[in-house]
């Protein structure tokens, strides 16, 4: 029995990967060791800031009624996710930065298509051309 045809590929041919000059590749590499770098210096001040807000809990909890202890449990949770978030996107750029190693920056993982430039100037590390993305993010 046949395998029935892909239907996101199908149809499509992907396109012939061109190469970087060398000055380009640089140039990319730069910007994504540039962001990582912003991106862990972010999430350092933001476990700083977890610790010592911790800390000032914990002295200074005496007191405290239920809708208190809500609220510093709530905003722990909040301060955890950003952190857990911003470790998310540090990870996302080390990948782009493999990709880049690896020849496979600026095309879907996917389709194999190129990913717009327009695209990765606005999200550097994407993985997924804008056709992909999209069918992604209707399941």
């Amino acid at each position: 029995m046949a395998k029935p045809a892909d239907t996101r590929t199908a149809g499509r041919k992907p396109a012939v990967r061109a190469t970087r000059s060398a000055a380009e590749t640089e140039k990319i590499r730069a910007a994504l060791a540039a962001r990582r770098d912003e991106l862990r210096a972010e999430y350092d001040q933001t476990l700083s800031e977890i610790t010592e807000l911790q800390r000032d809990r914990l002295t200074d909890s005496a007191g405290d009624d239920q809708a208190d202890t809500g609220t510093k449990t709530f905003e722990r949770e909040q301060e955890i996710s950003l952190a857990n978030s911003i470790r998310e996107r540090i990870t996302q750029v080390e990948r782009a930065l493999e990709r880049l190693d690896e020849g496979g920056y600026g095309w879907c993982e996917r389709c194999g298509n190129p990913i717009p430039v327009e695209r990765l100037a606005a999200f550097p590390s994407a993985t997924l051309c804008v056709t992909c993305k999209q069918l992604e993010e209707r399941r």
